[in-house]
């Protein structure tokens, strides 16, 4: 809907017309502006705001279950979040990366093609001190890591890539497996230079160390599944996993709890002097029949009966009624 002008601000714009102030053909330019948008061919828009937002979500959840890791790992602050989302092409990406830089290319499986897990050295050496004891500060010059290190740090990548494929669950079963790691990202070609690619970017803390980590996913590895990068198929597929996860983990836990179980043989009430009396060999008649069987209580409530026996040697009760909760003359 256009603004609506005042009636101060018209007779203000007809002043500025009349006084040669503002030029009426100044005004139409201006309005055909507005409706011209640049589009650049060389660098396409094949990624919607929405597609954005969701790999956004899916990495938001990538980077809490990574910084649980780390952080158990490391035992150390560990702060991972989502910087931000953005497309480019490929080239772009390729020489904004640092050189020497850790980068992991990673295998998409079942899509066709890779994507580029990429950690600043920072970042990388601030993990190995710390593995091997440091205080995991690193503030010297960046180098390539020596054999040991580059070893140390592959374990690293092979445990984020799992995380990864957790991470991606809730939109396709996706194995994301690592297929090399690489420090110098001009020995890296996997698309064309202009193919558009999204850009995740996440700024990582780890002790006093801070640098950056991206994840580079090529337009052409998720064309497959595009179509389900939407945010309200990723929530709805969210919330059927997490209730699933909740009921599994709900009937596992009253499986394994452990409750009070009770069986009766009978009652009876006895004076006091003939209790102090008691010898042995006396008999105490109860008030049930013999063939009336035990009462079995759970947790103080009357569930069922059954008849006591011995089973391999020990002391037994064999069910033979379970009562319902309406059999109150049981209570």
């Amino acid at each position: 809907m256009p603004d609506i002008l005042s009636q101060n601000e018209i007779d203000a714009l007809l002043t500025a017309l009349s006084t040669g102030e503002v030029k009426a053909e100044e005004i139409k330019s201006q309005e055909s502006d507005k409706r011209i948008k640049p589009y650049d061919f060389k660098r396409p828009n094949k990624f919607s705001k929405e597609q954005l937002h969701t790999l956004s979500m899916i990495h938001e959840n990538f980077a809490r279950l990574l910084t649980t890791y780390l952080s158990a790992q490391l035992r150390t602050l560990v702060q991972i979040n989502v910087f931000v989302v953005e497309q480019m092409t490929y080239n772009e990406f390729i020489f904004s990366v640092p050189n020497p830089s850790l980068i992991a290319v990673v295998d998409f499986s079942p899509l066709k093609g890779a994507a580029i897990v990429e950690m600043n050295p920072s970042v990388a050496f601030a993990i190995i001190d710390r593995l091997l004891g440091g205080s995991g500060e690193y503030n010297d010059k960046l180098r390539e890591p020596t054999e040991i290190e580059t070893g140390i740090i592959e374990k690293v990548f092979k445990k984020m890539t799992k995380i990864l494929s957790d991470a991606w669950k809730d939109i396709t079963n996706i194995s994301v497996v690592m297929e090399k790691l690489e420090t110098n990202s001009q020995f890296i070609q996997l698309v064309s230079p202009n193919e558009a690619v999204a850009l995740i970017t996440f700024n990582a803390k780890i002790g006093q160390s801070e640098g950056m980590l991206n994840i580079c996913l090529p337009h052409i590895v998720l064309e497959p599944i595009i179509s389900k990068l939407s945010t309200r198929i990723w929530l709805s597929t969210s919330k059927r996993e997490q209730s699933e996860k909740s009921q599994t983990l709900l009937t596992k836990k009253i499986y394994n709890m452990k409750t009070q179980l009770r069986a009766v043989l009978g009652k009876t009430h006895i004076p006091v002097g003939e209790f102090i009396n008691l010898t042995v060999e006396d008999v105490i008649a109860l008030d049930k029949d013999i063939r009336s069987g035990a009462d079995i209580y759970i947790k103080g409530k009357l569930k069922c009966s059954g008849s006591i026996g011995i089973h391999h040697n020990k002391m037994a009760v064999k069910i033979n009624k379970f009562f319902k909760e309406e059999d109150s003359m049981y209570e």
